[in-house]
């Protein structure tokens, strides 16, 4: 996946193919920390190097704070120096969404849980080779879940791995 590919996803995103998880913003405020509402449902950003996830390298798997879908691989997490989880892909192709984003006077694009549309962070051109990408994710809207996990999750809906 390259930067164009995600432009690409951004204009024309994929159809989804997991279940979705639809409540009202009331239904998440109840079942989350106000802080993790704040990140997931207002789009607001953590600051940075707030948690500890950020130098957390063990393996598993990373998924949504609000719906528990997994999202990325622990063997695609990279040290960015910019003081949040970041990521050089995620675990599915169809995982997350892509939104360009034009708040605060820039140019970005939001990187979303596909399953019950989370806001996560954002994906930027700067990771290191080969793709490049570096998925800036709040830890706040991620829990750290072990590979047994991630397969028992994924039994229950259709796979489609990123190749």
């Amino acid at each position: 996946m390259t930067w164009s590919d995600i432009l690409a996803l951004a204009a024309n995103p994929l159809p989804s193919v997991l279940d979705k998880v639809t409540k009202s913003l009331e239904e998440w405020r109840a079942a989350l920390s106000p802080e993790v509402f704040q990140v997931t449902r207002q789009k607001s950003t953590e600051r940075p190097f707030s948690s500890a996830m950020c130098h957390a390298h063990a393996p598993g798997f990373y998924a949504c704070a609000c719906c528990g879908s997994s999202l990325f691989a622990s063997q695609a997490k990279f040290d960015s120096g910019t003081g949040w989880p970041s990521f050089t892909e995620p675990l599915r192709l169809d995982g997350v969404t892509y939104h360009v984003d034009h708040s605060y006077g820039m140019q970005r694009v939001e990187v979303c849980c596909s399953r019950c549309d989370a806001h996560l962070g954002h994906v930027f051109p700067d990771g290191p080779k080969p793709s490049r990408l570096r998925f800036c994710i709040n830890a706040l809207a991620l829990v750290k879940a072990s590979g047994e996990d991630h397969v028992n999750q994924q039994e229950k809906r259709p796979k489609q791995e990123m190749g």
